[in-house]
């Protein structure tokens, strides 16, 4: 049950990612969040944007196991794994924030998961 929320959580929380990376990333409130210039935000904006569909299929696939309930718990695991490692190579290439936003809470949701919590 506790597992399931916190999948849920890292999910909402990588919609949003996609949200900010497809739509915001060329606004104010995306220059904010990335600390990007206006100009270097305009330039990047596909990149931005095909980043953020990668992340959408990461949310897509928490929900899915969500979706098979019991029967999702490998695909559940399976996603956490790659957003804790997507999260980590992130931390190490782009900044350290990315640990505590995307690997950190699939840990804790592999770990509530794993405990039958």
């Amino acid at each position: 049950m506790i597992g399931d929320i916190l999948v849920g959580l890292v999910a909402l929380i990588h919609v949003y990612i996609v949200y900010l990376e497809m739509v915001l990333w060329d606004t104010p409130r995306g220059h904010k969040t990335f600390r990007l210039t206006p100009e270097f935000a305009q330039a990047s904006k596909v990149l931005a944007a095909n980043q953020g569909l990668y992340n959408g299929f990461l949310a897509a696939g928490l929900i899915w196991g969500l979706y098979l309930g019991a029967a999702g718990f490998q695909v559940k695991v399976f996603f956490l794994l790659c957003v804790a490692i997507a999260g980590l190579y992130g931390a190490a290439t782009v900044g350290r924030k990315i640990l505590f936003i995307q690997t950190v809470p699939a840990v804790v949701a592999l770990v509530a998961l794993w405990l039958g919590w």
